[in-house]
């Protein structure tokens, strides 16, 4: 699990830690991603570290026996899971079970976690569907959950951040990071990048969030794998929509076009992998 800090963000991450506006890394998380930056990382001590945590093993045992992994057979323990999965599946994984533990319960919050996980799950499948170039399903499911974190950052620290998210996501033509850039210090894709990378998760995932309001950063570098992650994350958002009705902006009207161009499809492409979309978001986990 490793993580290229964005040199421009280096102080601003720290305040942000130190001011306890992002959520620390899990002790557990940590603890991960120091034995598999060894050599030849343990795989009993990484069991015995998840295994101290009921909720972490637990979900971790889950995730792997779930349809999104296809295993044929069922596992029962931590380590059978890591075995199955393999590490760096396996600390993303825990670092999608500890995101939803960070912070406080309330309806905003509950509505915001399921779109994300929702976002992810279609992400994931849309990634093992399409096999785009450099783009694992596990990374798309991940990117799909962390996407947003900055928002529910700024839900916890601004009472007033639900009124400008409705805003943003109201919002027809201006950029929707311009939309709270004009009334909050920061915006969502700052704070989420800043706690990507204090979590050390994968350097795509974290230039990922960083620019998926803006597909167009490095435009020159097609094979960029954080572009297909922005692209197919935003894909999945309408896809959603589409077949729900939920979690309703005006993203796709600004960047479906070349988010499509990213990912070589067509509008004729869409429409089947919509009709197939609803069938994934009908099966349980």
């Amino acid at each position: 699990m490793t993580a290229s800090f964005d040199n421009s963000l280096n102080g601003e991450l720290e305040s942000a830690v130190r001011d306890n506006r992002i959520p620390p890394c899990p002790l557990a998380l940590e603890k991960i991603s120091q034995e598999m930056s060894k050599p030849d990382p343990d795989f009993r001590h990484l069991t015995q570290i998840i295994s101290s945590d009921v909720a972490l093993a637990a979900g971790l045992v889950r995730l792997a026996n779930s349809p999104f992994f296809g295993s044929r057979r069922r596992v029962a323990s931590v380590n059978e899971a890591l075995m199955l999965l393999g590490l760096n599946t396996s600390s993303q994984a825990v670092a999608c079970i500890a995101l939803g533990n960070v912070f406080p319960s309330m309806p905003a919050m509950e509505r915001f976690w399921d779109a994300s996980a929702q976002i992810a799950k279609l992400s994931g499948w849309l990634a093992r569907e399409q096999k785009w170039p450099g783009v694992r399903p596990e990374e798309a499911y991940t990117y799909g959950l962390f996407r947003d974190c900055g928002i529910a950052v700024l839900l916890q620290h601004f009472p007033h951040y639900v009124r400008i998210l409705q805003d943003a996501n109201n919002e027809a033509l201006r950029t929707f990071t311009d939309v709270e850039d004009e009334l909050l210090p920061t915006n969502h894709v700052v704070m989420g990048s800043m706690m990507t990378q204090s979590w050390w998760l994968p350097e795509n995932i974290c230039k990922a969030v960083r620019h998926h309001h803006d597909i167009k950063h490095d435009m020159g570098r097609k094979d960029a794998p954080f572009r297909y992650l922005v692209a197919i994350s935003q894909l999945a958002e309408y896809l959603l929509q589409q077949n729900t009705g939920r979690s309703k902006t005006h993203e796709w009207e600004k960047l479906g076009e070349v988010c499509l161009q990213q990912l070589d499809l067509d509008e004729e492409a869409v429409q089947a992998l919509e009709a197939k979309a609803n069938e994934v978001l009908a099966e349980r986990e």
